[in-house]
């Protein structure tokens, strides 16, 4: 089916764990208190609804961090304000590794927008990137002591992530063989009016191109022809665009008769031997990747665990087997960038999937999966609530993997 694409700029997700960066989240704009210099002045937590100190620091044309002299550890918040003529993203940074600890994105000139951090000790410093210009870094200001500051992570670039990018479409190439060669038994098998056969080949046919999720984005219109639904299709099931594994899924289990399914099955082989042979032409854009690793389970959660990729083979449980696989998958290529640095939490988002590929696989037997519509309602809030921590923790993946500009 064709997966919505969700917008980048999930730098600021938070999960529930910890995730990349603090979020810079919208609130009212906040005015400045002065200290007796008229300079501005950390203000005290008891004039603000959230508890925490506040420090006003602003950015102007040529200069960053302005405000902001003698730090302080623990939570806080740096009301960051805009006074050059042009939008920028604002980064607090460690000077020395680069690591960003908070960032404020499409600062419009003029406003002022909340960072809420926890600093330990440590040296930081305030990184302006107007647009259309290059970035400026304000003065280094340290703090004593030993605490432990808030998560960070040290940006991923856009060279860091074409190495893996390259070998995950090499690896989505070898599935090609793989995904014909299967499309070839489900056609065979309707061509020779064996529905039973068709039925039991559907499904493996299906689930090796769902294991290719983080793909999709650049098979284009193949992938609606593949494994389209009837969204949007004003006729459903009887329009002659419902095409590919969900219109053969329909036919299967609806009753309707080989004769009537060779057109669809023959459209299927054609549109997936036509994808094989185009994909060595293919570029898979690197920035995606990491949204992407994301991006599958969150689809799974949106259409499979809700049913709306059903067309009678009751087979969402299965799918979303695969899709974890597929997560797997893209993640093992983005390993490497994922060090102890950029993603401390990965031990947790590996024992996320662990927990629901368990929870998954005790709904299979001997190849037969139970029908999402069957499972007891302790099941289905157990499959549910797996799913979404697994989806929760990846947030920080796709945080850690989008691509920051440094300069």
């Amino acid at each position: 089916m064709i997966r919505p694409r969700i917008p980048r700029g999930r730098r600021g997700l938070l999960s529930a764990g910890g995730a990349l960066v603090a979020v810079a989240v919208v609130v009212a704009v906040l005015v400045s208190a002065m200290d007796g210099t008229g300079r501005p002045a950390a203000r005290q937590s008891a004039a603000y609804p959230d508890g925490l100190p506040h420090t006003r620091v602003t950015m102007s044309a040529g200069d960053c961090g302005q405000g902001w002299t003698d730090g302080h550890g623990g939570d806080q918040v740096f009301d960051v304000h805009n006074a050059s003529s042009g939008p920028a993203e604002v980064d607090l940074v460690d000077p020395g590794t680069g690591a960003v600890y908070g960032e404020v994105e499409g600062l419009a000139p003029g406003t002022t927008r909340p960072l809420q951090v926890t600093l330990g000790g440590g040296s930081y410093a305030f990184k302006c990137l107007p647009d259309d210009a290059d970035a400026v870094t304000g003065p280094t200001v340290r703090i004593a002591g030993h605490a432990a500051a808030g998560p960070a992570a040290v940006p991923v670039s856009q060279h860091d992530l074409i190495p893996p990018t390259i070998a995950y479409q090499q690896w989505i190439g070898g599935q090609m063989g793989q995904l014909a060669d299967r499309v070839g038994a489900l056609k065979d098998a309707v061509d020779s009016g064996d529905l039973d056969a068709a039925r039991a080949a559907w499904l493996p046919a299906h689930l090796v191109y769902e294991r290719m999720g983080a793909a999709y984005g650049t098979f284009g219109d193949a992938d609606k022809a593949i494994n389209g639904t009837t969204a949007g299709l004003p006729r459903g099931s009887s329009d002659p665009r419902f095409t590919g594994f969900h219109r053969i899924e329909y036919g299967l289990w609806h009753g309707q008769s080989a004769e009537q399914l060779r057109l669809p099955a023959d459209q299927l082989g054609k549109d997936v031997d036509q994808l094989r042979s185009g994909w060595s032409q293919a570029r898979m854009d690197p920035a995606q990747l990491g949204l992407r690793a994301h991006e599958i389970l969150e689809n799974t959660v949106q259409f499979e665990l809700t049913g709306r990729t059903d067309y009678g083979s009751g087979s969402n449980l299965a799918t979303a087997r695969a899709n974890l696989d597929g997560t797997r998958t893209a993640l093992g290529y983005l390993r490497p960038l994922l060090t102890a640095a950029r993603l401390p939490q990965l031990p947790r988002v590996d024992a996320a999937l662990d927990r629901m590929q368990r929870t998954l696989d005790g709904f299979e037997t001997d190849g037969h999966w139970t029908a999402l519509n069957a499972l007891s309602r302790t099941q289905r809030e157990r499959v549910d609530a797996d799913a979404g921590a697994a989806v929760e923790q990846l947030a920080a993946v796709a945080a850690v993997c989008d691509v920051r500009r440094t300069s």
